[in-house]
């Protein structure tokens, strides 16, 4: 279980961006709505770092969808 759990982590980004692209959002955008700086919300969608779980909870929210979907399961 932890090797599929470790797949969906390293492509999480990759799901965030098009997530947020398919909002019509700006990292930026995002990043206000969450509280945080434009460089922390970049450095969820380019691999660097991963959201707290309060953070991705919040990105739940905005994004309207559900953990898993987020995670992409």
């Amino acid at each position: 279980m932890s090797s599929i759990m470790d797949k969906k982590l390293v492509n999480f980004h990759v799901t965030l961006k098009r997530l947020r692209q398919e909002s019509g959002h700006t990292q930026k955008q995002i990043a206000e709505k969450m509280g945080l700086t434009y460089q922390s919300y970049q450095a969820y969608e380019s691999g660097i770092s991963l959201p707290t779980l309060n953070n991705f909870l919040k990105l739940c929210e905005i994004f309207d969808v559900t953990p898993d979907e987020l995670l992409d399961f």
